[in-house]
């Protein structure tokens, strides 16, 4: 998927303190922790760790939304227009396994890819964005293996979408142990063009070096298999993984 950063093409309209971006939190799997805060009169939940420290990023943005619910938009917003509600009963931190909302159209439910596979399967999304294709890129995955889980948001330079894609399933496979690379690894990608290439033996026209190298490193794994998903769905891992990688891009 190529994205415009700057355009997440949100249903609502984009406001100067608020960014809107299409994720589905991860909470219907795990609980998220949150806080209340006002933001310019209005009472939002702010995402904050486990010890109660409200997330930013190196911008200084936080992640919001507007009340809890089954379905969900987070929102970003500057953390400098916070302020405390004024009620101490606010001040305590809240855990929640429903998912947020932010009083736009719910996205619309997809399932999981029904692919079997065993319990102990090492877990990875990926995803691959460029604002502008070529343009400046970001990858973002995501890689679960049981109780342990891992992100990886980075900034990978100026290119193309495709290389994106390619890079962010690079990514992900080199942050699999050595030692877990005989195990079952299935890798959730919304990228055909990657899947074709690596998973169909399609000819790779363009990015050759880079593709061969991804072949290479998958003839380390045993049992590696790649899932095709579709982008934009509401998988929250998915979603995810494209918060990361615009994310990165913004940061950048």
């Amino acid at each position: 998927m190529c994205h415009r950063v700057t355009n997440p093409k949100c249903s609502g309209q984009q406001l100067d303190h608020v960014t809107c971006h299409r994720l589905l939190p991860l909470s219907q799997y795990w609980p998220m922790p949150w806080i209340k805060r006002n933001l310019r009169g209005k009472e939002v939940y702010v995402r904050v760790t486990e010890s109660g420290e409200i997330s930013k990023s190196s911008k200084g943005l936080v992640e919001i939304l507007y009340k809890l619910s089954a379905n969900s938009k987070i929102y970003n917003a500057s953390a400098a227009n916070l302020t405390p509600t004024g009620n101490p009963e606010d001040e305590r931190i809240i855990v929640t396994e429903d998912a947020p909302a932010a009083g736009a159209s719910p996205p619309k439910k997809t399932a999981a890819p029904t692919t079997v596979l065993p319990g102990d399967t090492i877990i990875i999304y990926t995803d691959g964005a460029c604002s502008g294709n070529p343009g400046p890129m970001g990858i973002g995955a995501v890689i679960v293996d049981g109780e342990d889980r891992k992100e990886v948001p980075e900034f990978i330079g100026s290119g193309t979408n495709n290389i994106a894609e390619l890079t962010a399933i690079e990514r992900a496979l080199q942050e699999v142990p050595e030692a877990a690379r005989d195990r079952d690894v299935a890798v959730h990608t919304d990228s055909s063009y990657s899947i074709g290439l690596l998973d169909k033996n399609w000819k790779a026209k363009a990015n050759a070096e880079l593709v061969a190298r991804i072949r290479k490193l998958t003839k380390e794994f045993s049992k590696l298999h790649f899932v095709k998903v579709k982008g934009h769905a509401g998988i929250p891992e998915n979603e995810r993984c494209d918060f990361l990688a615009t994310s990165a891009i913004t940061n950048r």
